[in-house]
């Protein structure tokens, strides 16, 4: 977990679902910051908003979003070659997971470009006063 408040580099080289984890080639593993998707099962947690997109669908816009998709792992992760972002962390993200906000040189701001994705939606929560 990268400290809340510290800068740090992520290339991405995988992707889980449509809010991260993204993993890092550098190492930290990004749940993207104030957005919420559905779990792989299609469900929402009763304790988040529920977009109406397919976790699917979700996870397919972050692919593209950070990368171009190369292929699965044996665990279902998407493989992806991306270019490097800058992230923000905004702390623990529970397990081994950073709450990030990161800026690519290919979409901008990751979770402002997911949201027009409409595949997630803002989690106010932990929004906060963030600015597309």
């Amino acid at each position: 977990m990268v400290p809340a408040g510290t800068t740090f580099a992520c290339t991405p080289v995988r992707v889980w679902d449509g809010d991260g984890p993204v993993w890092c080639k550098e190492g930290p593993r990004v749940r993207l910051a104030g957005i919420a998707a559905r779990e792989t099962d299609g469900t929402c947690r009763s304790n988040q908003p529920c977009p109406k997109a397919g976790w699917i669908a979700a996870r397919d816009a972050v692919v593209n979003t950070v990368g171009r998709p190369l292929g699965r792992t044996s665990d279902g992760h998407i493989r992806v070659a991306g270019p490097t972002m800058r992230c923000r962390s905004d702390g623990s993200a529970g397990g081994s997971r950073t709450a990030a906000w990161c800026v690519s040189p290919k979409s901008g701001d990751i979770s402002c470009a997911m949201l027009r994705t409409g595949t997630v939606i803002r989690w106010d929560r932990y929004w906060r006063n963030h600015q597309c």
